[in-house]
């Protein structure tokens, strides 16, 4: 399938991507031709708000990891750490080296372990990089494709990651595998997480997308797997989707993008992504084959260190349009209480109560068309119901709009890479745009980097992005960074907005960034030719390599 064919059946940016570069190619913008219809119609949120005009004074906050060790920068996945990057030398990052990597998609956050950088591709291969030099210490290829955004955990030694069906660990000093364990339970599922890691046991999640059969069939489940990290045998599992609402043949849904959440007692905070299908059979539009809320899709759920369930709080209930709450939640503070945050592909960025999973404030961020509520009107429709509808609608945010990509939190402040991207849909078709129109709306997205209170739920600043930032959020003492699809890495000052450095990638990217020492890893990962590679960026602070462009025909 082409890249426009996944976006069409609700798969994530990161098999978008990878699909391009086998099925598409062309320049990152649309000038040549129209815009998608919806573009016509789009809205144009507000502008930034300046600093101090208003915002709540931020508290203390906690204190930043120390280096990028984990997936998510720490077990409370904040993408908060420590680092010798300011505001003041930003623009003294440059170029310490490249590595280019024969695969066709990437879209990871790589962690750094000893001077050592751990990293996998959307085919599962697992690599370790010496970060001093870029040199590759050891590779071992899976050569299995799956959803991504992928990655890797490493822990005592030892690097887990996950293939397309299996749960993998491998010598950190060597890439030897030490044990594999299948998860999958047929054909329809895949994996296509970094692994959690607490305390000796990995926590990985089946989801319900394979590339190579496809997307959101039937029994596919999202289904979170507790696993002893040293034989990879299975302690417990949790049903993310129960009996797929009475109707698994047809059904399927849950699952898992980004590593959990952990506190410090051992509980377990998760993002579930949506409920399936998303193309609906025509004996059952617009999702009548599973009415009700379709739990536990599109919620964060806390569960206990033995896997009971504590708590749950669904964003999107009876979700139709691919609204995944898919990013890891966040576990930080607010008025000196633990909460979490937490937002995903609807839009909409939520905090609750950590300790009792209560709503403490709700905000709709980047575009949104009047669409937030359909499922709730729609989800006792039985097949035979007049669908409250238009016949034909724009939908903002889209499949791929929203928040794709994770949060930061500095610990008075949560950051969120917003996407803007609407799409036509109907009620005969569902999403009513052909490959060539999606690729184009993607290529037109725009974006946003939100700050927001923790404490008020408030905007701090808003600034316009004139690509998607695809790349996640991450912070580090007092500059926010993040990539856009068009192949830029920003820097902003995390008080203000203010974009306090621009760089140019050899282009376009949906790879986040890591921060280590004096170091800042990302990637040029969406290729849009046969005759470019995926590559690897290393900046450091006084390095003086430079960038060059790769062919794009």
């Amino acid at each position: 399938m082409s890249r426009a064919g996944y976006a069409a059946a609700g798969m994530s940016l990161a098999i978008l991507a990878s699909l391009a570069t086998a099925g598409c190619s062309g320049s990152s913008t649309s000038s040549s031709s129209a815009a998608p219809p919806c573009f016509g119609q789009h809205a144009v949120t507000g502008t930034t708000t300046p600093a101090g005009s208003g915002s709540a004074p931020a508290p203390a906050k906690a204190a930043a990891a120390a280096a990028w060790t984990l997936p998510g920068g720490d077990l409370q996945n904040t993408r908060d750490v420590a680092s010798a990057i300011t505001s003041r030398n930003v623009s003294k990052l440059g170029v310490a080296w490249t590595l280019p990597i024969h695969a066709l998609a990437y879209a990871t956050t790589p962690v750094v372990v000893n001077g050592v950088v751990y990293a996998q591709d959307m085919e599962s291969n697992v690599m370790a990089i010496q970060l001093a030099t870029g040199k590759v210490l050891w590779t071992h290829d899976y050569n299995s494709p799956n959803g991504g955004p992928d990655g890797v955990n490493v822990a005592n030694g030892v690097v887990y990651a996950a293939t397309s069906h299996a749960a993998v660990a491998l010598d950190a000093a060597t890439g030897r595998q030490l044990w594999t364990r299948t998860l999958t339970a047929n054909s329809h599922e895949g994996i296509d997480m970094a692994p959690g890691y607490r305390d000796g046991t990995v926590y990985v999640s089946t989801v319900p997308v394979n590339p190579t059969v496809g997307e959101y069939l039937g029994n596919a489940k999202g289904i979170l797997w507790a696993l002893n990290a040293q034989t990879g045998a299975p302690e417990w599992s949790w049903d993310e989707v129960q009996d797929l609402w009475g109707k698994p043949a047809i059904n399927s849904g849950g699952g898992l993008w980004d590593p959990p959440t952990f506190d410090a007692q051992g509980n377990i905070y998760l993002g579930i992504a949506n409920p399936g299908p998303i193309t609906y059979p025509p004996q059952y539009p617009w999702a009548t084959s599973r009415p009700g809320p379709d739990l536990y899709t599109d919620s964060v759920v806390k569960l206990s260190p033995q896997g009971k369930l504590l708590w749950y709080y669904q964003l999107t209930p009876h979700d139709l349009y691919d609204w995944d709450l898919e990013d890891s939640p966040v576990l930080t503070t607010a008025h000196g209480q633990p909460v979490v945050v937490d937002g995903g592909k609807a839009g909409i960025m939520i905090e609750l109560n950590a300790q009792t999973g209560k709503l403490l404030w709700k905000l709709p961020v980047g575009v949104h068309s009047g669409h937030d509520n359909d499922g709730l009107r729609l989800e006792n429709d039985t097949p035979t119901s007049h669908i409250n509808l238009p016949a034909k609608f724009c939908l903002e945010p889209g499949p791929f709009g929203g928040i794709e990509s994770q949060l930061a939190s500095n610990g008075s402040t949560t950051f969120a890479a917003v996407n803007n991207m609407p799409v036509l849909m109907t009620k005969a078709h569902g999403y009513d745009e052909p490959a060539a129109t999606f690729e184009k709306a993607i290529n037109m997205g725009t974006g946003e980097m939100v700050a927001v209170n923790q404490d008020t739920g408030k905007v701090e600043w808003d600034d316009k992005l004139p690509s998607s930032p695809y790349g996640a959020a991450a912070v580090t003492n007092d500059v926010v960074f993040t990539t856009t699809f068009h192949g830029e890495l920003y820097a902003f000052d995390a008080a203000t907005g203010a974009v306090l450095r621009t760089i140019r990638l050899p282009f376009r990217t949906n790879a986040p960034v890591t921060i280590d020492g004096d170091y800042l890893i990302t990637a040029a990962s969406v290729l849009s030719s046969v005759k470019q590679h995926v590559v690897i960026i290393a900046f450091k602070l006084g390095a003086a390599g430079k960038l060059t462009a790769q062919p794009t025909g």
